[in-house]
């Protein structure tokens, strides 16, 4: 049996690891509510975005920019969003997995990733997938300006077709305690209509100046608009599987504390009670 000294080095050892689980829990919290704004802020404006491309695309059916138009894909980029810490349960196992999944699908030396995230950069490093970009540290730091030069560079490679499709793969935010890892295509943009949401309008439009105008202005912030939601999403979902995990980890150090309390009380009573038998018996000897 563990001598008393030891058993009140493990005490001390979880309740300062109990300590930093609530920190974390609660940190994560408070950013979470920040996080959670930005993705419920960012889906309207996405929506109408998108439900506004569709309009278009229906009613421009002899127009084609070189950003809708779909071609054999001999060369695919697919845009993986991960954490950039770990500590937050299968957060982004299940990302990982996921990706894998879709890297099944398709040869090694046709693939290029582009890896969002540390966790994914370490992971994905010491696999036989090209890494052709990566960010790091991007959790809540991110700027507009940063998801648009990643975003023109992505539509610069697909118009070079150096890439003829690129994919993404991103965890949804849905709430605290739910969320779901998509698998979306970026490039070429496909946002059509179905038949029967083609039935319920009658679509007239005048293009002015002209389509190709519109259409090179309303395409690239489309793009950037999707990339920048799922940023917000992922984030937000990242903190919520942490803060899930933090609180997990601090039950269990909780119920560790219990055990250990226990077990120190029965090793003091025991010694107690040793020391009373040696006094009695010393007592005993005297008489």
């Amino acid at each position: 049996m563990a001598t008393l000294r030891e058993i009140r080095r493990k005490l001390a050892s979880v309740h300062n690891i109990q300590k930093i689980t609530q920190a974390m829990e609660m940190v994560a919290a408070s950013r979470l509510r920040r996080a959670q704004s930005k993705a419920e802020q960012s889906r309207p404006y996405f929506l109408k975005l998108q439900e506004i491309l569709q309009q278009l695309i229906t009613a421009s059916t002899d127009f084609k920019h070189p950003l809708i138009e779909g071609r054999e894909a001999k060369k695919t980029g697919i845009v993986i969003i991960s954490g950039d810490r770990g500590l937050c349960g299968g957060y982004n196992n299940t990302i990982f997995t996921t990706s894998e999944k879709l890297l099944t699908k398709y040869n090694p030396s046709q693939v290029e990733l582009i890896v969002i995230g540390r966790k994914g950069v370490d992971y994905f490093s010491g696999k036989k997938w090209k890494i052709g970009s990566k960010i790091v540290e991007w959790g809540g730091k991110i700027t507009y300006r940063q998801v648009e030069d990643l975003a023109n560079n992505l539509m610069n490679q697909f118009l070079n077709k150096e890439l003829d499709e690129i994919w993404i793969v991103y965890t949804q935010y849905i709430s605290i305690s739910a969320r779901k890892v998509m698998v979306e295509k970026l490039l070429n943009i496909d946002v059509k209509q179905s038949e029967g949401e083609k039935k319920k309008r009658t679509l007239n439009y005048i293009f002015e100046p002209n389509m190709e105008e519109i259409f090179s202005q309303l395409l690239p912030r489309y793009c950037t608009s999707k990339i920048q939601s799922a940023l917000h999403e992922s984030y937000a979902s990242e903190l919520a599987a942490r803060i899930f995990s933090m609180r997990a980890a601090t039950k269990n150090a909780e119920e560790m504390i219990e055990k250990l309390t226990l077990v120190r009380n029965k090793v003091r009573q025991s010694g107690i009670t040793r020391e009373l038998l040696e006094i009695t018996a010393c007592v005993e000897s005297l008489k």
